[in-house]
């Protein structure tokens, strides 16, 4: 298989536009992170609407950062849902600046009271 560029395919003003339901949106719901080889693991807390929260999210990253390779597990007996998102060497430094970026938008929105 072809070796995919880490990046993502979508403008600013996309990814501005569609924060909510991108990565980042979805990662803030977390109650913990680990660091694995290329990328991160998240545990989400049990939650009715989680899993049907995830699928979208997953389809439209997997069409923009075509790079990203996405492992969910839930648990028995409704116990905690994990996703484990990993890619080529350098995805976890691109997860972590996805991660800065929207905590960049949400100080801006803040502050602007948006």
């Amino acid at each position: 298989m072809t070796e995919l560029p880490i990046a993502c395919t979508l403008t600013a003003a996309e990814l501005q536009e569609r924060r909510d339901g991108l990565l980042p949106g979805l990662l803030a719901r977390a109650v913990d992170r680990h660091a694995v080889s290329n990328g991160y693991r998240w545990r989400f807390a049990p939650a009715d609407d989680l899993l049907s929260a995830l699928t979208p999210v997953l389809e439209t990253e997997r069409r923009c950062c075509r790079f990203l390779r996405f492992v969910m597990v839930a648990e028995p007996d409704g116990g905690p849902i994990s996703l484990e998102v990993t890619g080529p060497p350098g995805t976890r430094d691109q997860l972590v600046a996805g991660a800065a970026a929207e905590q960049a938008l949400e100080a801006d929105s803040a502050r602007r009271g948006i």
